[in-house]
């Protein structure tokens, strides 16, 4: 891909991102609305559709936003916020 193209698909990205951005912020209240959020079930569709839109675009440019909602691997059994699961055979004692 030469530079021209590069930027270009970039451009195309970022232009994406903007309008998913923009659609979720609604700064016309409801003004612009692809599906309207009154129609059961369907209703939030076109939200999720940007947000998931918007998610895709920051991992394209390594911003994990679900990296926020993983836990710790490790744990420390000494601090007293951290809940101490017992192991199944504790639970016979």
């Amino acid at each position: 891909m030469n530079g021209a193209q590069r930027v270009a698909k970039e451009m195309f990205i970022l232009a994406i991102g903007a309008i998913a951005g923009i659609y979720l912020l609604n700064p016309g209240a409801g003004f612009v609305e692809l599906i309207p959020d009154a129609l059961p079930i369907v209703g939030n569709l076109d939200e999720a559709g940007a947000v998931a839109i918007l998610i895709t675009i920051l991992r394209y440019y390594g911003i994990d936003p679900t990296d926020m909602l993983a836990r710790d691997e490790e744990t420390d059994e000494n601090d007293p916020n951290t809940i101490h699961m017992p192991e199944q055979d504790e639970w016979r004692g």
